[in-house]
């Protein structure tokens, strides 16, 4: 597991280092902020609690496609937020290119450059791979032959 010097916003492996995680945390500040912005309008707060209620039901519903992405824009839209972005200086772009080449370096290690589990060759199958094109296999003509 990679250490950030500031967890609140980093890349990290998961549990099993086979995915990468990334945390940010301030969108989720930045998200409440503006969702609660205009709470203290009565007709602001009736029609984001609406909007809120009826994302609700669409997530406790089985989901129809786009569903939920038309209730959580409605929710955005009658609350007046934002995209769910971070500005990042320099020194923070370096830092976190820095956490994600070692989480990519962790969890690509099983599949190098893209390379599917079977395209991986061990140098002790070198002969065998060369005897086989020299010498081929006979196409199987049914199931009883070879």
């Amino acid at each position: 597991m990679i250490h950030s010097s500031k967890p609140q916003l980093s890349f990290e492996t998961g549990a099993t280092h086979l995915h990468g995680v990334l945390r940010a945390d301030q969108i989720r500040t930045d998200t409440l902020t503006q969702l609660v912005q205009h709470w203290r309008e009565p007709a602001d707060r009736d029609a984001i609690i609406a909007a809120l209620d009826e994302l609700a039901d669409v997530v406790h519903s089985p989901a129809r496609e786009g569903e939920l992405d038309a209730a959580v824009e409605q929710v955005e839209d009658v609350a007046a937020m934002d995209t769910a972005q971070i500005e990042l200086p320099i020194p923070e772009v370096r830092r976190l290119l820095a956490e994600l080449s070692e989480v990519a370096r962790v969890v690509g290690r099983f599949n190098p450059a893209g390379k599917g589990a079977s395209l991986i060759k061990h140098p002790s199958h070198a002969a065998t791979r060369k005897h086989l094109v020299a010498n081929p296999l006979p196409e199987q003509q049914d199931r009883r032959t070879a």
